[in-house]
């Protein structure tokens, strides 16, 4: 699957372009990184605990958006966008979305 955050494919063709393809994740930090968390707003530095909580639901949000594109029977997903929200304090969602297509070799 080819995902990408313009609207094109260098040296493809979008032939289908089948729909809005979205996906979200919503994760609570946790009682242990925050007590990391607050150590390290004391002495300063990257909250590393939050960094990779992050990453990860990033991550099992593109999966899940790939997921759903296959479904539609896509190979391809362009203009993806990540959004973020606090659903309530200490509970954060990440939605990704973009624009599921069929893409062939050439142009």
């Amino acid at each position: 699957m080819i995902l990408t955050t313009i609207d094109d494919i260098p040296g493809m063709k979008i032939t289908k372009t089948l729909g809005l393809v979205r996906a979200g994740t919503t994760r609570t930090r946790g009682l242990g990184r925050d007590i990391l968390a607050v150590i390290k707003n004391c002495l300063g530095g990257e909250v590393r605990e939050y960094t990779k909580l992050v990453a990860e639901v990033r991550e099992q949000s593109l999966d899940r958006l790939q997921e759903e594109a296959e479904k539609l029977g896509a190979n391809a997903i362009v203009g993806i966008r990540f959004a973020s929200t606090e659903v309530m304090s200490g509970v954060a969602e990440i939605v990704v979305y973009g624009t599921a297509v069929v893409a062939e070799e050439g142009q």
